[in-house]
């Protein structure tokens, strides 16, 4: 299966190489708006995020993934894109434990060593980043993103958008409301409400933001 990677930073290294891992993947270019147009360069295309439809006509069967740790940006580029939702391909590093009661949506990134457990569900455009641990009946809404090492016990709930920081922990049975962050390090003993950002030991709000998603300009 042919893909394109939309977006060249960090992280589309690391979505690189899990691709690089699976043999019925074949990366044929990478999709950014630091480029001005589409071009071919050692059998790669290279080209802003709006070219994606000429190389549509170009390559009709290719899937994308969007690499992108920037959960608000993801999430305005799935819009720009248009695309059908079997466009879409998920991503999930050969070293991750994914169970087989699990559900993972499209678009989604699991990294190595990775856990997803019994009956837990990954919403679309996910990140499950490098040794996270989702463990039985979480439900992770769209867009979300879990850091290197953040650990969720059973039942809890992410909803839209959230970003849970590095070695954070979150307690069974809480809920965190969309588009909030959680610290690096933090552990997380009651729900938070949506559009907060919760640091420390036990977690605590610092701040809460607007209830509007920013826009972000996609050329």
């Amino acid at each position: 299966m042919k893909v394109v990677i939309v977006g060249q930073g960090g992280h589309s290294k690391v979505v690189t190489e899990a691709i690089a891992f699976q043999g019925n993947l074949k990366i044929i270019g990478y999709l950014d708006d630091n480029y001005n147009e589409l071009v071919f360069e050692n059998e790669l295309f290279y080209g802003p995020i709006r070219s994606n439809k000429e190389l549509l006509l170009i390559e009709p069967n290719i899937k994308f993934i969007i690499a992108i740790g920037n959960n608000k940006m993801r999430k305005v580029i799935v819009e720009k894109l248009g695309l059908k939702e079997t466009q879409f391909i998920s991503v999930i590093h050969p070293k991750a434990i994914i169970s087989t009661s699990a559900i993972i949506g499209v678009g989604s990134v699991i990294l190595a060593n990775a856990v997803v457990n019994t009956d837990a569900t990954i919403g679309a455009h996910t990140i499950i980043n490098t040794s996270a641990i989702v463990e039985h009946d979480n439900i992770i809404e769209d867009f979300a993103h879990l850091s290197p090492n953040a650990t969720l016990t059973g039942t809890v709930h992410i909803e839209e958008g959230v970003h849970v920081g590095a070695g954070a922990n979150i307690i069974p049975n809480i809920s965190i409301g969309k588009w909030s962050t959680i610290g690096a390090g933090a552990t997380v003993i009651n729900h938070i409400p949506a559009f907060s950002t919760a640091v420390g030991v036990p977690a605590k709000i610092k701040a809460k933001e607007g209830d509007e998603v920013v826009a972000i300009n996609i050329q």
